[in-house]
């Protein structure tokens, strides 16, 4: 069964460029543009591994949607996606399982998703 990647991004480009570059891949994927409040969203979807934008409009902030989703999903991977790293000057975003900086490129990213999977993997084992 494929993994289930859920993408939150205000930028649509984005959500469909992911999108297309992960399904090749083999993941399935789900995108929201962050408006939902997260954990119905999480509850819904069921997703093995986050994708979550930092800097989303109007006013939304995905390290504070990383802290509401910590508490009811702990063990749940998180990669934030940023064309900012100022973030990593933010306590907050200590609670992500990794970065990576938005690119028309998506070899990062996957390599990214790809030893995430595998740390969850060997961890739970």
């Amino acid at each position: 069964m494929a993994k289930k990647i859920l993408v939150i991004d205000d930028e649509r480009h984005i959500r469909m460029l992911y999108q297309e570059e992960l399904q090749n891949e083999g993941y399935e994927v789900a995108e929201s543009d962050g408006q939902e409040p997260i954990c119905e969203l999480i509850a819904r979807e069921k997703p093995d591994l986050v994708i979550l934008d930092i800097k989303m409009e109007p006013g939304i902030s995905g390290l504070d949607l990383l802290q509401t989703l910590r508490g009811p999903y702990p063990a749940l991977p998180v990669l934030l996606s940023t064309a900012y790293d100022s973030f990593q000057y933010d306590l907050k975003s200590i609670a992500a399982d990794g970065y990576v900086v938005k690119s028309v490129d998506p070899t990062e990213l996957k390599d990214k998703i790809a030893a995430t999977f595998k740390k969850t993997m060997s961890a739970g084992s």
